[in-house]
């Protein structure tokens, strides 16, 4: 089982960067994807969730309308397209799958992708 986030990066603030999730190993249609996210010296947080569909989507406040989550089961990716980035985006970001089945649950994680947005 893999999950292997790409495109963090240095960005100035305002600016946008899309972040992708590149699944194997796992039957990916199968899983609510999410992103969370890790800032110095702070809690990891959910960011965004996505149904296994792609039709149901989630965001915690400070993302809608700025961030969006998106998932393509027919390359077994998550995006997620964060626009108007600011400081406090500086984080590392992680991809989550998860499956529920009754009351057992399946976790896998990303190593994590790096995004610094200067001021």
């Amino acid at each position: 089982v893999q999950l292997v986030e790409s495109g963090g990066g240095l960005v100035q603030s305002g600016g946008s960067l899309t972040l992708s999730c590149a699944a194997s190993g796992f039957t990916f249609s199968s899983y609510v994807m999410r992103w969370y996210r890790q800032g110095p010296g702070k809690e990891r947080e959910l960011v965004a969730t996505i149904s296994s569909t792609g039709r149901s989507t989630y965001y915690i406040d400070s993302m809608k309308g700025r961030f969006t989550i998106s998932r393509d089961n027919a390359k077994n990716t998550v995006y997620l397209q964060m626009n108007s980035l600011k400081p406090e985006d500086t984080s590392v970001y992680y991809c989550n799958a998860l499956r529920s089945l009754g009351s057992f649950q399946t976790n896998y994680w990303g190593q994590g992708t790096q995004v610094t947005v200067s001021s």
